[in-house]
């Protein structure tokens, strides 16, 4: 599922590219990755599964257009397309917002679209979610290649929902960044439709138009009760006499004493209150390490808390770790670069605490740790 940054004024949203086995689902992303600029994209982080060569997931953020006064950035993934791989499918689709089917366009790859297909379907209705419904492009690839089917009867088997569909040869990378522009234009027309991003902010426009009409608003509000409002005098008439208003001088009030604070329980943070039992001291230090100004110390105890945190997920690295609790690998790269750094500002500090709170928070949705 997508998620918004109300600070950054961010939509996260994420896109798998799914299909069968040798497909060409992995050589898509590759090269988007190598089309993107470096500015804005991450670190592609794979791992290889035996007997394929599509990645076991690609992490690849990409920052495209605005919707409204937010930025949108993609997470795209693949799938394994191998049959004995369902369950690592069913994990990387998890919280997508839309799918890029990646057909072979060879006759003898038919049956094996076919399968990848209805596992699709059958895999979202798991999620809850219906194909039908739900942002979908068909991507014919191999068009390169001699002896494939016509687009008319990969249409007929494969798309009679009549979905976009885009011919494409991601070996040379023709027509692969359309189909991410098409994937990328049903999803935010998805998430407008979802109202998940935020409304714009007020602009200037909502003010009193000219100064004039700022001042008759302000005057107004500072009016007091009983004052004589100004009568409109006419062109060449007497000017009307009004009696002078007593102004009564203001009660004496005595000032009130304010109680001394009484001593009493102290208040969680906001990370130690999400945080597991294991990584309550850890939380805690962070946040008295903000409060106090140390933000090298704060940046430190959230860097071992969140290195803690995706421990629960199992073994691999970070990488791995990350994925399985959807955790923003960007924000752990950025992190990561902070610990490099010798002099740390606020806003670096209040950065690892928001990534650890997303840690935190993505643990207690997965039920993690079970406390055995």
């Amino acid at each position: 599922m997508s998620s918004v940054n109300l600070m950054a004024r961010e939509v996260a949203a994420k896109i798998v590219f799914y299909g069968p086995g040798l497909s060409g689902k992995t050589t898509s992303l590759r090269k988007i990755y190598e089309t993107v600029r470096p500015a804005h994209r991450g670190e592609m982080m794979s791992i290889a599964t035996e007997g394929d060569r599509t990645l076991f997931f690609d992490f690849l953020p990409v920052k495209v257009e605005r919707v409204g006064d937010c930025s949108v950035r993609l997470a795209l993934y693949t799938v394994p397309g191998q049959v004995f791989y369902n369950a690592t499918r069913k994990l990387v689709l998890q919280g997508a917002d839309g799918v890029v089917f990646v057909a072979d366009s060879q006759p003898e790859a038919m049956d094996a679209n076919r399968e990848s297909l209805a596992n699709l379907e059958e895999n979202l209705f798991e999620h809850g979610i219906r194909l039908d419904r739900f942002p979908l492009v068909m991507q014919w690839n191999k068009r390169d290649l001699d002896g494939v089917l016509p687009v008319e009867v990969l249409r007929k088997e494969l798309n009679p929902r009549g979905v976009p569909e885009l011919e494409t040869s991601a070996a040379n990378g023709r027509g692969v960044l359309d189909t991410l522009k098409a994937i990328t234009r049903l999803v935010i027309k998805d998430l407008r439709a979802k109202r998940i991003v935020p409304p714009p902010r007020p602009t200037a426009s909502a003010q009193p138009a000219g100064l004039e009409a700022q001042l008759t608003q302000h005057l107004q509000h500072r009016q007091q009760p009983g004052a004589v409002a100004s009568q409109p005098v006419q062109a060449g008439g007497p000017v009307p006499r009004v009696a002078p208003v007593a102004v009564m001088p203001p009660p004496r009030v005595e000032p009130t004493p304010i109680p001394a604070p009484q001593p009493g329980p102290k208040l969680l943070g906001a990370a130690s209150a999400l945080a597991p039992g294991d990584m309550f001291d850890h939380a805690r230090a962070a946040e008295a390490a903000f409060m106090t100004g140390d933000y090298a110390t704060c940046v430190t105890a959230c860097t071992d808390a969140i290195r803690r945190a995706l421990a629960f997920a199992g073994e691999g690295s970070l990488g791995q770790q990350a994925f399985l609790l959807r955790v923003d690998g960007a924000d752990l790269l950025r992190l990561q670069g902070l610990g490099t750094q010798q002099h740390l500002r606020v806003d670096d500090a209040a950065f690892s605490l928001y990534v650890m709170m997303q840690v935190f928070i993505r643990l207690n949705a997965v039920g993690l740790p079970n406390g055995e």
